[in-house]
């Protein structure tokens, strides 16, 4: 969700009017997702990189994020969204935490979308952390170090219980995955787009499913066996 400091200083205004316009920006993505009976939807919402940025700016991204939590919630919990945090949750105030272990309990049974919520999350600290996971299983006599491939991996990081992710959407014109669930992506279509968070709406959203539903995707094989199998099917 890339672009909000830009789209405010494009206005001339302070950054953190931006992250409030992308704040509303969510609620399209949601709404979007909801009517389409798309399934799951990640958002990258704070990186495990972001604690760097200034005290100011990052001090006034926690007050928005708490706000959120407890002014989201409720609605999210009554439309049948079920919410998720991943990744380092300790870096936050214990006021966040709470907020969102209390989201996470209320939501845990909805089915509607699983709306997962990347804060202080970076994808190499997500693979290092499967990685140590699987240390301990080793050093404890539960796992063989032979025994340790890509579905053990897979098991371990986060969103394990979901699909892979079909479709990557990044606004703000940069042309990379910037540290985003890098162990998921593998096979993941990418789409690109030079409109920042605030201005997306759902003729955008919908550029994106347009464009991927014309991707063939092969996932290795050639054009020709996916062909045969989706004629098999």
């Amino acid at each position: 969700m890339d672009g909000n400091g830009r789209w405010a200083q494009r206005r001339r205004r302070p950054r953190m009017i931006g992250h409030r316009a992308g704040a509303r920006a969510v609620n399209v993505c949601i709404d979007f997702c909801l009517r389409r009976g798309i399934g799951a939807l990640t958002l990258f919402a704070f990186s495990s990189e972001n604690w760097g940025r200034p005290e100011e700016e990052v001090g006034a991204l926690m007050k928005l994020f708490l706000n959120a939590l407890e002014r989201e919630v409720d609605e999210l919990h009554r439309r049948g969204v079920r919410v998720r945090f991943i990744g380092d949750r300790e870096r936050f105030a214990p006021a966040i935490r709470d907020r969102m272990q209390a989201a996470e309990a209320l939501t845990a049974a909805n089915q509607a979308l699983d709306l997962s919520i990347a804060a202080s999350y970076g994808g190499r600290q997500d693979i290092a952390r499967a990685a140590r996971a699987l240390a301990v299983e080793v050093a404890a006599g539960r796992l063989r170090p032979e025994d340790i491939d890509e579905a053990a991996v897979a098991a371990h990081v986060a969103l394990a219980d979901l699909p892979p992710p079909d479709l990557f959407i990044r606004t703000g014109g940069d042309h990379r995955v910037s540290n985003f669930l890098l162990w998921q992506l593998a096979y993941t279509e990418l789409w690109f787009t030079e409109t920042l968070w605030p201005d997306l709406d759902e003729t955008l959203l919908q550029r994106a499913l347009d464009d991927f539903a014309q991707r063939e995707r092969r996932f290795g094989l050639t054009g020709e066996q996916v062909a045969q199998a989706g004629g098999a099917a």
